[in-house]
């Protein structure tokens, strides 16, 4: 070999390397292979790596990173690196052979004392299953005398039930009534569209409610919200999205006034009713929402 081929398969390697813009900590973080190693690569100190084994190994994988063919780099610079099976590659597996027959030996005597404890197990799984025996008897004995206990007491408990059905029967026909109402006062509003603009709408509600307006405002994506209504300012705060807020309005109140972050990402009912604040998404970037309460607006138009 030539001085013109030493220090060629570092220095080509390092090339590679500079010209993918590669730095040696980035080859570290990329290979796993130590910054050290590397560097004696670049230098061609294989003294410096692990083993033989570990030169042509890394070189390889050094090589495949920068873009080249570790291969036939391998293949190229043959010479110029040590052989894979080494003395001290050899007596590594001469060390390991000992050791394997030695776990084998270990293996076999491990077997022969479990035989031997084999006898003692299974006495006592036999006496476990004499005592689970004697105990679901127990059980079932326990369980008839309760049973006995429960027929003596059924008639109390059936006019006890009999009662109960009863109170039931009323609190259900209350609070239809109750869902009853709720329902007649939504329907009793109808809502239309007055106004609309890119970034506003106004809507026009007609009708009489028994108790105060509800306002409901649900998020399907984050949006900031504030509800003000007669001068005051009735929810201020941002909902996530799939989250949810309810607001009661004074029934006395002739308008409420909405300011939406996210129109499109923003649903609002009122007593039930949805107010359509995008027009289908015709106007995704709606920031104010007004609501005036017993028509007091112009009329509905679209």
């Amino acid at each position: 070999m030539d001085n013109n081929e030493v220090g060629q398969i570092g220095r080509k390697l390092r090339d590679a390397r500079v010209a993918k813009g590669l730095t040696l900590d980035d080859l570290q973080q990329t290979t796993k292979i130590q910054k050290r190693f590397l560097i004696a690569i670049e230098d061609e100190n294989f003294d410096e790596l692990p083993g033989d084994f570990y030169v042509r190994a890394f070189i390889k994988q050094y090589a495949e990173t920068v873009g080249l063919d570790g291969e036939a780099l391998l293949q190229e610079f043959n010479e110029q690196l040590p052989d894979v099976h080494s003395v001290e590659y050899e007596e590594k597996i001469t060390e390991n052979e000992p050791a394997t027959r030695s776990s084998k030996t270990k293996t076999s005597s491990g077997l022969d004392n479990l035989r031997q404890y084999i006898p003692t197990v299974i006495v006592v799984v036999i006496v476990i299953a004499i005592l689970g025996a004697i105990w679901l008897t127990a059980i079932h004995s326990r369980s008839n005398n309760k049973s006995t206990n429960a027929d003596s007491s059924s008639v109390s408990v059936s006019s006890s039930s009999t009662k109960k059905t009863s109170s039931s029967s009323k609190k259900a026909s209350s609070s239809s009534k109750s869902e009853s109402k709720k329902d007649s006062s939504s329907s009793a509003l109808k809502v239309t569209a007055a106004s609309r603009t890119s970034s506003a709408a106004t809507f026009n509600v007609t009708g009489k409610v028994s108790s105060d307006y509800t306002l409901g405002l649900s998020a399907t994506e984050s949006s900031w919200l504030q509800v003000t209504s007669g001068g005051s300012t009735l929810y201020s705060g941002t909902l996530e999205s799939g989250g949810s807020k309810s607001v009661k309005v004074d029934s006395s109140a002739t308008s409420i006034t909405l300011s939406v972050g996210n129109g499109a990402g923003t649903k609002v009912k009122l007593n039930g009713k949805t107010l359509d604040i995008t027009d289908s998404g015709t106007y995704p970037n709606v920031r104010t929402v007004t609501i005036q309460l017993n028509g007091t607006s112009s009329s509905s138009s679209n």
